[in-house]
This record gives C-alpha cells, structure tokens and sequence, in this order.
C-alpha cells in the first residue's frame, strides 16, 4: 500500500509538470542536451550538476559552493539535506560515519561503495569494509551521491549507491586559499592550500588540521575530543594542448594522523537524564591512533577527441589502534560493557566500577586493544568511446579492476584497577590473544555500460562482473609469533554477473521521467559456502522545472532474497565482522527534493530554499535468530533496526555581493536498534531530533571574508545512538569565528 502511495504521489506530480511545460520548444531541449555528451573527469561519477540531473538514476551533486555554505566538517551534516540518505551518528563530529543508502544497513558505512577520486577508500572494501577511516571532507572539492540504476559501473556494493569524494584538484592558473576558525570546545580547523598549472607541469599541495577538545566530560577533565593532521600533494604532466595525441600523469599522495580520546562506552538511560554529556570515569584510558597513506597515479589518453583510456593504480594503507575498555570483571563475572550499560539493574556492581563510584580489584577493567592493519591496492582502467548518428548518440564505457585488500588483526586486551576514579594497568595481555588473523580479498571486476541517446529517450543497459576470492588465516591465541602450529583456514569464492538498466525521457525541456532496475549485491564473508547478499532493486522518478520551481521526486523498491548482517562491536555485537544470513526483507520508499528562488531574477539579493524529504519502509520477510543478539529476534513483519521511517531537511540562505546567511534544519525520525515491530521499546528506541545549524559569510573583498557557524543552534539534548554500548549524545550548542583568504 505505502509503495503505491508513493508511485501515485510520484505519477501526479509527473503529470501537473507536464501540463505546465507543453510550450517547450524541441530545439531548446536539443541544445541543453547536448551538453552532457562529453568524457568526463577521470576520477568523477558525474563531475557538475548538469550531469546529475540527467543521470538516468538518482543522482546528487555536492557542488564546491554548497559545500563552503557552512563549510562543514562533519559528513553527517554534508550529507543530510539529500534525500535518500540517511545515518546514525556516534561521537557528534562524523569521525566514524554510519550512512546507509535507500535502506542499506548502515553500520560504518560498510553496505556502500566509498570512493575517493574514483577509487574504493574504505581501508579493506572486499574482507572488512567497515569505515573506521573516512575521508575529511573539509578538505573536498564536491562530493557525489549515486543511488538507484545504472551503478553497473561502481562496485562491489551495488543495492544502494555510491558515494563518490572528490579531493582539491589542480587548478588551472595560480590559485591559494587559507581557512581558519576557531569556536566552541577548542574546536579549530585550519586548510592552507596552493597549486598551479603551466603548459606541461600542475600542481597542488595542501595541509588541513582539525581538532577539538571535545564535548564530554570525565571526571579528572582530561581530554576528551581529537587532532588530526592531513597532508595532500597531486602533480601532473600533459603533453602540449594541441598534440595529437593527448597524455597526461597525476601522482596524489596522502597522509593522514588521527589521535582521538574515543570510547565505545556510552550511558545508562537514567545518567543520560540528568548528565548527557557525561563519560564514565572508566573510559579515561580509550583513545584511537590512526594512520593513513595514499598513493594513487592516474594516466589518461586521448586516442581522438571522443575515444579516452583512464588508467588509475592505487595502494592504500591504513594502520589503527583503538584501545578501549571492553570488559568489565567484578568477583570473576566478566561481562561486556555493553549488556552493563544496558541492564545496569542486573549488573548494578559492574556498573560501579565502570562509573568509577568504589574502587575495584585488579583486573577488573579490562581494555582491548583493537590493533589492525588494513591494505588496499590494485589498478583500475576504464575505456569511453562515443559517437553520433541521426537523430543518436551513443556511448560505449568499459572498465576492468583487479583488486587486493587484507585486514591484519593481533589484539590484545590488558588489565587494570580503578581507585578513586584513577586507572591503574594491573597487567599485559597475551599479544594476538584477543584476535590473531588476516582476512583477505582478491577480486577482478569488470562492467560494460552502453548508454543511447535517440530524441528525447536516453537508455543505459549494463552489466557488471565480479570474481571474489575471501580468505581467512587464523593463527588462534596462543601462536603470537605466527609459526602457523594452530593455523585455521577457510576460503569463500564468489562469482557473479549484475545486470541493471536505467532509462530518462524528456517530455520538455522542463520535465524527465527516469527510471530503471537492476540487481543489487554485496559481498560475503569468508565462511564457506555463504552466499552474498542479493536483491532487486526498482526506480521510478520524475525531474521537473515550474517557473523558480525545480524539483525530484522518486519511488523505489528494493526486493533483498538474501540481506547480510554483520557482527560488530560498533553495533553491540562481538566484533568479529563475520556475517550472517537476514533472509528476505522489502525496502520500499519515496524521496522528494525541491528547490525555489523566492526573490525575483533582477534583485541585487538572491534567497534560495531547498527542501528535501525521505520516506523509508522497510519489512523483513521472514523470521530468524540474529547471532549474538546484534539485531535481536526476528520475527516476520519486523523492521529494520537503525533506519527512520521519516526525515526531512530545509535550508534557507540570503544571499548578496557583500555578505551571505545560511539556515539549516534537519528532522531525523525516531528509529529502532533491535528489530521489531509496532511502538518502539524505551530499552530500543532513540527518539526524534530536529536540529538547526545557522552559517553567515561577510566578505571584506573578493579576497577575504569573515566566517561564522553556530551548530545545533537552539541547543537541543539528543540522542544519536544506543550503540556500541550506552546512550550516545549529538553534539551541543557551539559556535566559531573564522577567516577565508583567496588568491
């Protein structure tokens, strides 16, 4: 019923638009069109908003002014005005983001394709996928939101979408930026950034730091907040602009420090009341150390003006150790901290402890040191030839990767005591006893996507392949030096063909119908014999333009036969990233984004409003115990955990020469974290928010401009999450000044 509802909506507003735009001429549409029918960007989904809003599928484009409105650097809060998004946040700064698309499970980002400059970023996107290292997007250019058909093209997770970041290119002439705020907490951020291009030589160097005390509060008021430093450096060589044949090289190189003072612990319902910014004295010691490098070369080659071969090499390596309490131990009971937090009544002396209020035994902490290393490497090239016939277009784009990653996992957990409030380490661990192994991946993709454009009809049929191979050595917990004398191994091997198709009419110049279907995928475990997540996934929308009026509104549905879970420590599960079978579940929704200009053309003011809805309905088919309890017991009818029924965002800017102000408003639905259905349990429910961020620019000259951002404006107390274990806050009332410098 709510699916024909929301096609019903979709086919009314369609037809009020076509009614409204029957006096569009037909040489209009020929020459707009026309403009999308070139090679983009090497490392680009679309590249400009043109482009986006001709895809045939749902597509956004987070252009670089919409992207210097509020100039955030929280992903969260980039991300929210987009229909058809949505998240969970954790620490209120969008280190660690969980982005689920059209339904997706959104547990560390881990069901999409992230990308950055067209290349997959998650630190082992086959064998662990999940996010613990996202891109800064303070430092990005734009950023692309590809859902629904025709993603043939992106993978391997291909059900929801892909997120595409795009990195500072190199400008074109001599070109230098510096950013700096300072603000509540001892929130900072600095971007000093230079490049330049001449005839055969380009480049760009960049540095970004952003930190911040933090919001929380522990009891000996140490720090509770972050520092990160980024460093970016790209230089290219082309040959001259009138050779015959075109070449050009770009080598980017990427470094990035993360130290940030973050636990999993989160409250009890009754300490979150009266204290939500609160941190237990026992997570004192937590704290994330984090590394990054990237290497990436890129090599384009014109052939003739309308046939380029993109060739990109990448290595990734990220490093990390996320040392934080785990265990709590009280008269030899150990039991996790995320069934104290939750049944503080049952676990009333481990809670004690973890509060810090008596003083403990030894050992009665006990802190994981979640030590991994990820790899990620591979070359990717992709070949796009088009041409014209009467009336036609066509465009041919194939693209082969080969791909390695691993993840390289030796924990350990050590003891320790707390007396008045003060941690004390009682002892060391084993080394690799809290987990020793490597997970990996080694997969080859290849896609061929044909688009054809005849009048006003654009179809894009495509298939994509993958051939997987998952891996895992387990040198179990007694064997730190690895001689292989206790050696577990499995292999799981997937091969697999995703069909998909999209289609786009333009009835005028002012009014599309797009739509399409393709089948969705996701890789599985390496447990053998278990099958990858699968689903097909169905699109219907329309693109319309009424005087000031431009707007999209789309319906879809997407069938899982077999939807993967997994087990987290990040979603209160244990941690050991394996997956399980869900079964059937039906994602149904609609999305609607409209955009007005509420002053007239020829005002020296311009005040935009955008306003963008998502509806999301998601049901599982069948019944079935989850492991661990990650998502409870499921029953037939249930929903999916994590995902608002509704959320809305509006934004509204006043815009002149000298001076500019940005209002925002985001409405997060009420959702679930265990599986269920009907009125949502107080011990599983974390309640709606509608959260206002404010922004305003004064430019001094065309140079230099005053910042000024405020978040969570009237300072509402809410809760994000009940994961990974405990009530978690969004972030509270704070403002910063800044300074923007360009040449």
């Amino acid at each position: 019923m709510k699916v024909k509802l929301a096609l019903s909506l979709l086919g009314l507003v369609t037809v009020l638009t076509l009614q409204a735009q029957e006096n569009q001429t037909k040489s209009q549409l020929d020459s707009i069109q026309k403009l999308d029918e070139v090679i983009l960007n090497a490392n680009t989904i679309f590249g400009n908003k043109y482009v986006a809003r001709h895809r045939t599928g749902s597509a956004y484009y987070v252009s670089p002014e919409e992207l210097k409105k509020f100039n955030y650097t929280d992903i969260n809060r980039v991300l929210r005005s987009i229909p058809g998004v949505t998240f969970y946040e954790e620490d209120g700064f969008g280190l660690r983001p969980n982005i689920s698309l059209r339904g997706t499970s959104p547990q560390r980002s881990a069901k999409i394709s992230l990308m950055e400059d067209g290349v997959l970023i998650a630190p082992a996107p086959y064998s662990a996928p999940a996010a613990y290292y996202f891109p800064s997007v303070g430092r990005m250019q734009a950023v692309e939101i590809l859902k629904g058909s025709s993603q043939v093209q992106f993978g391997p997770f291909t059900t929801g979408g892909a997120i595409n970041m795009i990195s500072a290119q190199i400008p074109n002439k001599l070109k230098g930026e510096v950013r700096a705020s300072y603000g509540a907490f001892d929130t900072q951020q600095i971007l000093a950034r230079i490049g330049d291009s001449k005839q055969n030589f380009g480049y760009m160097v960049e540095y970004l730091n952003f930190g911040s005390n933090g919001f929380k509060n522990l009891p000996d008021n140490s720090n509770t907040g972050f520092d990160i430093n980024e460093v970016t450096a790209k230089f290219k060589f082309n040959t001259n602009p009138n050779a015959k044949l075109k070449q050009a090289l770009e080598a980017k190189f990427h470094y990035y420090d993360e130290r940030s003072n973050e636990t999993y612990l989160g409250l009890t319902e009754e300490d979150f009341e009266t204290s939500p910014y609160r941190r237990y004295a026992s997570s004192q010691d937590d704290k994330m150390t984090a590394e990054q490098i990237q290497l990436m070369l890129t090599h384009t080659l014109d052939l003739t003006k309308n046939f380029r071969i993109t060739t990109n090499g990448y290595y990734n390596k990220f490093s990390r150790n996320w040392f934080k309490l785990d265990d709590v131990v009280f008269n030899g009971d150990k039991q996790r901290i995320a069934d104290v937090v939750g049944n503080p009544s049952q676990f009333e002396d481990h809670m004690a402890i973890v509060r810090g209020d008596v003083d403990s035994a030894a050992d009665a902490l006990l802190l994981k040191a979640n030590n991994r290393v990820y790899y990620s490497k591979g070359i990717q090239t992709k070949l796009d030839y088009h041409w014209y016939g009467d009336n036609t277009f066509h465009d041919i784009e194939i693209g082969l990767r080969y791909h390695y990653d691993e993840e390289d996992r030796f924990q350990w957990e050590d003891g320790y005591s707390i007396i008045n409030q003060e941690m004390s380490r009682t002892s060391l661990g084993p080394r690799g006893a809290q987990g020793n192994r490597i997970s990996s991946a080694t997969a080859f993709a290849t896609y061929a996507m044909y688009k054809l454009k005849f009048k006003d009809l654009t179809l894009t049929p495509g298939v994509r392949y993958e051939n997987i191979v998952l891996q895992r050595e387990n040198f179990g917990s007694d064997d730190p030096t690895r001689t292989g004398s206790d050696l577990a191994f499995r292999e799981n091997k997937v091969d697999i063909f995703i069909p998909g198709i999209g289609f786009n009419y333009a009835f005028s110049n002012d009014v599309t119908v797009f739509g399409g279907v393709h089948k969705g995928f996701s890789p599985p475990g390496s447990e053998e014999g278990e099958k990858p997540e699968e689903s097909i996934n169905y699109e219907l929308g329309s693109r319309f333009t009424i005087g000031q009026l431009r707007g999209e509104v789309v319906g879809f549905y997407n069938d899982y036969s077999n939807l993967l879970g997994s087990d987290l420590a990040a979603t209160g599960g244990t941690g050991s990233l394996d997956q399980f079978n869900a079964g059937e579940v039906a994602v149904s929704g609609l999305e609607l984004l409209l955009n007005y200009e509420l002053l007239p053309h020829n005002s020296k003011f311009k005040m935009p409003v955008s306003f963008g809805y998502t509806f999301t309905n998601t049901e599982f088919l069948n019944s079935f115990g989850s492991n661990e309890g990650v998502w409870g017991e499921v029953n037939e009818g249930d929903q999916l955990p994590y995902i608002p029924t509704h959320q809305f965002n509006a934004i509204i800017s006043l815009e002149h020469n000298k001076y500019e102000i940005n209002l925002s408003g985001r409405y997060n639905g009420e959702f679930r974290t265990l599986a269920g259905s009907g009125d949502i349990p107080n011990n599983a429910l974390v309640a709606s928010n509608f959260i206002i961020d404010f922004s305003a620019k004064y430019h001094y000259s065309k140079n230099l401009s005053l910042t000024a951002n405020i978040i969570n404006m009237l300072d509402e107390v809410y809760a994000v999450s009940r994961v990974p274990a405990g009530l978690r806050p969004g972030h509270p009332f704070g403002a910063n000044l800044g300074l923007e410098f360009s040449f």
